[in-house]
């Protein structure tokens, strides 16, 4: 790792935590790692962790000027928000990957619009569970939805470690190589 630290905005650090955490209940949710936890059991997590929190901490992001995360959180929680109160209601599977697919183009805008490693990485993952979950969906494929499950929980946990890295003040880049530098032919 690179000694590239970041103390973060105190919203930065909770909208983060949400993220994490949220994205870690509902990932478990889905892979069937825990006996007895299915995503239903997640619900409440999403609703006001996911949901409630991560909209204040948008808004507050949003009003001290920090549009990328206030525009993030601020989505996701609402996101996170209509998945949790809508969860149980009886949906085809067609357009529960619909809503899992628009979901996903949520993800890839926050991916694509930057940010540090362990945004990207964190929303780059989460895409990826998105798509495969809606995929699943369409397809109805349990082992599409484990994965994607998985990929949740990773990006879960890229969120957390980003929060507690920020907190902690630890490495928060990658170490880069050199250009010109590598493997070299002897001979």
């Amino acid at each position: 790792m690179d000694n590239d630290v970041s103390a973060g905005s105190t919203t930065t650090i909770v909208g983060r935590l949400a993220l994490g955490i949220t994205l870690l209940a509902f990932g478990l949710g889905y892979t069937d790692l825990i006996d007895g936890v299915t995503a239903a059991d997640a619900v409440s997590v999403a609703h006001y962790v996911g949901g409630v929190a991560l909209f204040v901490v948008g808004l507050l992001a949003l009003r001290d000027r920090d549009t990328a995360d206030g525009t993030a959180f601020t989505v996701l929680g609402a996101l996170w928000f209509t998945w949790a109160v809508s969860a149980g209601a009886q949906v085809s599977d067609n357009a529960a990957g619909l809503f899992l697919l628009l979901f996903a183009l949520v993800a890839l805008s926050l991916a694509a619009a930057g940010g540090d490693q362990l945004t990207r990485g964190t929303y780059g993952l989460f895409l990826v569970a998105l798509v495969l979950m809606a995929v699943a969906r369409f397809a109805d494929s349990d082992s599409l939805t484990r994965a994607g499950g998985w990929f949740a929980v990773v990006a879960g946990a890229v969120a957390w470690y980003a929060a507690t890295a920020a907190m902690a003040h630890w490495p928060t880049a990658l170490p880069r190589r050199a250009a010109g530098r590598g493997v070299t032919a002897t001979g």
